[in-house]
């Protein structure tokens, strides 16, 4: 079995250890060094690699630092492009491309693209040689064009609930002009569930919804409705 570990998720930061008894991962680095440090009992010295899917700050904040604390970071051409806290030549910065795996310790990472407003954003395929299990892992994005094969996990944005945003705008609390950037960039939950019916779960033994917003969702009624759908143990992150 993988185990998971949600340093951090929401607009804020978002951050994640993902561990197949052999090879520790990072996904993200959008916190600081420090809360990353104290969330892994101050040591990262078994993280061989983290995975950056775009630029935007609750994704990389920290990345010139996990740099430094000797972690190599893989990411794509385009986010390397503009991120301008790194060194595109440093040694452990290695550009990524959709479609092209690559083996990262006992993890064998595939990128996939998706749909967000960001230079060159991507998802993750991992599977790991240690246990076999695959694990997807998608952020950031409005939804999916692609569906999968037996995941056994699955770590997936659910930003929002279009009832509740309608019901935000409605009231003043959020701006049209966000709701239309939502709309266009972030996973719904709507959106979460057609993209979970669309894949054949039959192996997955854990669902993990990623990134929900402060104001437009609802951690109780989201984790009801996939679990619901599913017939699968769900994880708020």
């Amino acid at each position: 079995m993988l185990e998971i570990k949600a340093l951090a998720s929401g607009s804020s930061g978002n951050c994640y250890r993902v561990n197949d008894g052999k090879t520790s991962l990072l996904i993200e680095a959008g916190i600081s060094i420090q809360k990353i440090k104290e969330s892994l009992d101050f040591t990262l010295t078994d993280i061989v690699g983290c995975l950056i899917s775009h630029e935007h700050g609750d994704h990389s904040k920290s990345i010139s630092d996990v740099i430094a604390a000797g972690v190599d970071c893989y990411l794509s051409p385009g986010t390397i492009d503009v991120l301008d806290s790194i060194d595109s030549n440093h040694h452990r910065i290695h550009a990524i491309s959709a479609k092209k795996p690559l083996q990262v310790g006992s993890w064998v990472v595939k990128p996939f693209e998706v749909q967000h407003d960001a230079n060159d954003p991507i998802g993750f395929i991992l599977w790991s040689r240690n246990t076999g299990d695959k694990l997807i892992y998608i952020t950031d994005s409005f939804y999916s064009k692609y569906t999968f094969n037996k995941p056994d996990y699955i770590m997936v944005e659910c930003n929002y609930s279009e009832e509740i945003l309608k019901k935000n705008v409605e009231a003043g609390k959020v701006h049209p002009v966000l709701e239309k950037r939502l709309k266009r960039s972030h996973f719904s939950l709507e959106n979460v569930k057609d993209f979970l019916n669309s894949n054949d779960l039959r192996n997955t033994k854990e669902i993990w919804l990623l990134h929900l917003s402060d104001t437009n969702s609802d951690e109780k009624l989201f984790k009801k409705e996939v679990q619901e759908l599913t017939g699968k143990l769900v994880f708020i992150a």
